[in-house]
């Protein structure tokens, strides 16, 4: 059976960039992997997905047109329904076979064999393999039924559905057109190279040609991946002429990969003057609005230089710099109107416009909650030993960017923006600073909040939101977190973990709920909450490596002392490197089930009740080390405080192998269970070791 590549092309109207690369890695695989279920492809077949601003296709290597043919075997039906004694065929068993298709001649050939505990017919024939075009279209109907694709529309007088209108089928088998018809559209051999740049339609000879033929004929690079090392190697190489840098520039390159098929980069510039508004705005208008790449000084300072990644290569690129200068320009004047216009009122003056800005209509406007934030970053900062005159300040300004021009072209410059016009209103720069910082960390690995005053800040936002909404009933679900709560939580973790900050998560709650009116909250959101932000720091410790025991060890205390979680681990970890790790933990979780079972719970164990040597012998290698321990904890080292514990083993292997705690005198037995309680008092201190035992 002869094989050859397979190319599949949709020739589409411009498709949703941030989208394209996913579209054309779930199609080229989808339709490979149908393939392979048909047996027309192999599992390691040379599989090239292509995906530009207008197709979506894939060639797979040795696709067979016909696939082998395979034997079947089906149960039919049990013996005792399908014959009589005698062999003869009963009603159900012809019935079954006229449904099937099965010639009554075929039942000689049934084979009989126990099914369970009853004897059953079983039939097998030879199955001819998948041809493939008579299953081609199912496979393309299938690959674009699994794109990911939120919103499909019609067009034409057609019934096709679809992203984006689409105007040619391409289906080849080597040099064949394979016959086929997927979205209303007819299969051929014929497609179509750059809107502008190509010599117009484009006869494929064979699936092996179609990526040189789309290069040199239809000057299109189809390759999603090759356009964008194409790209950025341009840019580089650009910026490395210009003597600058490009910065942070990966998610536009993915962007803008996906909006030329022909990429070639220019160079822009536009006048120096536009520098004296804030570099932010100015990138953000070059970045989001016009694709354009800003070039940047040694220091990390704008130039008035960008880079122009155009779909068209010309000889004389003037026409195409000319029209971007032209282009850009407006943006970045009104980029300069709206900062000039900002700065002509001060930024407190603006906070009483918060007013008439729903928050949430349970929690009030956003002044309300400007209020609220002063009053709890104010107290985090007293708690810090901070500026507290400052951490309020910060926090009465923090919102009030919200209403100025810039912000409200730009959401992006939300708290950058409040940090200049703070600066240009004398605030001082450990203020302006923390209305920039208040909304840090904004994404996993963002940098923190840097100093007490923006650390306050920055909590008093994020608890704010947390207690609020879990104050009202508000809680995430599923994957919905609209108001993300989810997010807030682990900056704060992040914030009290690695600032690190000695404040007890606990007290803070308390701190923020104090903000709201009597009667808002309700009475027990804070359970809940403590739990909800203890499930974040689980996700946060096991993303950062540490293993699921000692991470659990540490979490079963419920610390709310964040700053102290590093430490408490690293001492667990230390800990189970040592010989008697395992035993102590083993005998750490014969205790916890121990004392569960006690009728009621240990006091202190008395000296005079004590009958044995073995348990004497740990009492008073307990209260030998029990100051040591206590010691060491207190000071915070928490890795020699376990070390200590570790000399217990012996001890307490020996109580185990000659006491019976359980003993029938109520006297001695709660003495026992009272020693015992004090044994794990002094184990657990750290972590809960019971759960590192297997």
């Amino acid at each position: 059976m002869s094989d050859a590549t397979l190319l599949v092309e949709l020739l589409t109207e411009e498709l949703p960039p941030k989208a394209l690369p996913r579209l054309g890695e779930t199609f080229a695989n989808t339709i490979h992997n149908e393939l392979v279920v048909r047996g027309l492809a192999d599992q390691g077949a040379q599989v090239r997905a292509f995906a530009s601003p207008r197709r979506l296709a894939v060639t797979i290597g040795k696709v067979l047109a016909e696939g082998a043919g395979k034997e079947v075997t089906e149960k039919i039906m049990p013996v005792a329904v399908a014959l009589e004694e005698d062999g003869t065929p009963k009603a159900p068993l012809l019935k079954k076979l006229a449904a099937k298709g099965i010639p009554e001649s075929e039942i000689a050939r049934f084979e009989r064999r126990m099914d369970g505990k009853a004897e059953a017919l079983f039939y097998t024939s030879n199955v001819p393999g998948a041809k493939l075009e008579e299953v081609v279209s199912e496979v393309i109907n299938a690959a674009i039924k699994a794109l990911p694709i939120p919103k499909v529309m019609r067009w034409g007088a057609g019934e096709a559905l679809f992203v984006r209108p689409v105007h040619k089928l391409v289906i080849l088998h080597g040099d064949r057109v394979v016959p086929g018809s997927v979205l209303d559209l007819v299969s051929g051999k014929v497609t179509r190279g750059h809107r502008f740049m190509s010599r117009g339609e484009i006869e494929l000879a064979n699936a092996d040609a179609y990526e040189a033929t789309l290069l040199a004929e239809g000057k299109v690079v189809p390759c999603f991946n090759e356009r964008r090392a194409q790209i950025d190697k341009q840019l580089t190489e650009e910026a490395a002429r210009q003597q600058a840098r490009l910065g942070d520039y990966a998610d536009l390159l993915d962007e803008v990969s996906a909006l030329v098929e022909h990429p070639t980069v220019y160079v822009g510039e536009f006048e120096a003057e536009f520098l004296a508004v804030p570099q932010e705005c100015l990138i953000l208008t070059m970045r989001a609005n016009q694709k354009y790449f800003p070039l940047f000084d040694s220091s990390g300072k704008l130039l008035n230089r960008f880079l122009i990644v155009s779909n068209m290569h010309v000889q004389d690129p003037g026409n195409i710099v000319q029209g971007n200068q032209r282009v850009v320009r407006p943006r970045l004047a009104d980029a300069r109107f709206f900062f000039d216009t900002d700065r002509k009122q001060p930024l407190a003056s603006r906070v009483e416009r918060l007013g008439n800005v729903v928050y949430h209509n349970k929690l009030g406007s956003l002044l309300e909650r400007v209020e609220r934030l002063e009053q709890l970053a104010g107290a985090i900062a007293h708690r810090l030993g901070a500026d507290q005159a400052a951490a309020k300040r910060a926090a009465r300004l923090a919102k009030a960017d919200l209403v100025t021009e810039m912000v409200g072209e730009f959401p992006e410059l939300q708290g950058t923006m409040g940090r200049y016009y703070a600066l240009h209103d004398g605030e001082g720069e450990v203020v302006a600073n923390a209305v920039e910082a208040h909304y840090l960390p904004r994404f996993a690995g963002d940098k923190l909040p840097e100093g007490n005053v923006a650390a306050a800040v920055a909590l008093a936002e994020k608890l704010d939101a947390l207690v609020g909404f879990f104050g009202i009933g508000q809680l995430p679900t599923g994957d919905k977190d609209p108001f993300g709560l989810r997010r807030a939580a682990l900056g704060v973790l992040r914030i009290l973990m690695e600032t690190p900050l000695p404040l007890d998560l606990a007290a803070l709650i308390d701190d923020a709920a104090t903000g709201f009116g009597g009667g808002l909250l309700t009475e027990d959101f804070k359970q809940p909450l403590l739990g909800f932000f203890q499930e974040r720091l689980r996700n946060l410790l096991r993303d950062a490596g540490h293993s699921v025991e000692s991470v659990d060890a540490v979490l079963a205390l419920d610390p709310t002392r964040m700053d102290l979680v590093p430490a408490k681990l690293a001492a667990v970890q230390a800990f189970q490197a040592l010989p008697e790790a395992a035993a102590l933990a083993a005998a750490n979780k014969r205790i916890t089930n121990i004392l569960k079972k006690a009728e009621t719970a240990p006091g202190e164990p008395d000296v005079a009740l004590l009958e044995e040597d073995a348990e004497k012998a740990l009492f008073d290698q307990l209260n030998a080390v029990a100051p040591q321990v206590r010691s060491h904890f207190d000071n915070g080292d928490y890795t020699e405080s376990l070390r200590v514990l570790a000399g217990l083993r012996t001890s307490v292997d020996r109580f185990f192998d000659e006491v019976m705690v359980m003993a029938e005198e109520p006297l001695v037995r709660a003495n026992r269970l009272a020693l015992l309680g004090a044994l794990a008092t002094q184990m657990n201190r750290v972590a809960d070791l019971s759960r590192l035992s297997v």
